[in-house]
């Protein structure tokens, strides 16, 4: 594991208390997100429901997506965060991983999850990291992204930011909508929606929302 991986590992290790208390229940007052988790669900249920939330952290999602008839299953790179998803959200299958390494088998996926997760790839780790989302998805499945706009430069917390106050710090990038398209067509995806939601006073940048289907199905 390299050192950046390792950096964001621990850290979430550390934040992963705050997690569960900060953002349980967080998407009831999000019509937005919820809105493209519908549609994700929608659309892949007529592909078959055995789905993976890739960065799951505490596993918010999962109650969510299985409401909505899914199978979905849950991995992030934290196992602390695994440990508070077993503890919070129970009933589900969860696994520690990486992103570069997924633990399920070639087009096994009839759609995957990647909620914020992606903001933490560095430039070398990015084409392998959508390389493995594409090898997981069957032809014809779906996924959906959500991310934070940017250039992709690397961002570190402010000395007077919430994670420092932890005592901990990491690399996030922000890719623009433009290197997500890219990114997604070169690993062999189709875009079929893109959103964006500015935040409020610009203390964030936009938040921005891809549901991208696997190619391949032959329709």
């Amino acid at each position: 594991m390299d050192a950046g991986t390792e950096e964001l590992r621990d850290a979430h290790d550390v934040l992963s208390e705050w997690y569960a208390e900060n953002l349980t229940g967080v998407l009831e007052s999000m019509p937005i997100e919820r809105a493209m988790l519908d549609l994700f669900a929608e659309l892949t249920v007529a592909e078959g429901t055995d789905v993976a939330d890739v960065g799951c952290g505490t596993g918010r999602l999962l109650p969510y997506l299985a409401g909505r008839g899914l199978s979905p299953r849950g991995v992030d790179l934290s196992p602390r965060m695994i440990e508070v998803a077993r503890r919070d959200n129970p009933g589900f299958a969860y696994e520690v991983a990486d992103l570069r390494e997924l633990p399920f088998g070639d087009a096994s996926l009839a759609g995957v999850v990647c909620w914020f997760s992606l903001i933490y790839l560095a430039p070398e780790a990015r084409v392998p990291a959508f390389a493995e989302l594409a090898r997981v998805a069957k032809p014809g499945g779906y996924l959906v992204a959500a991310f934070k706009h940017g250039d992709g430069a690397r961002h570190r917390n402010a000395p007077d930011s919430r994670v420092a106050s932890f005592g901990i710090d990491f690399d996030r990038y922000w890719l623009s909508a433009q290197e997500m398209t890219d990114r997604f067509a070169a690993a062999g995806f189709t875009l079929i929606f893109e959103g964006c939601n500015p935040q409020p006073g610009g203390s964030e940048p936009p938040y921005g929302y891809m549901l991208v289907r696997r190619t391949g199905s032959g329709r």
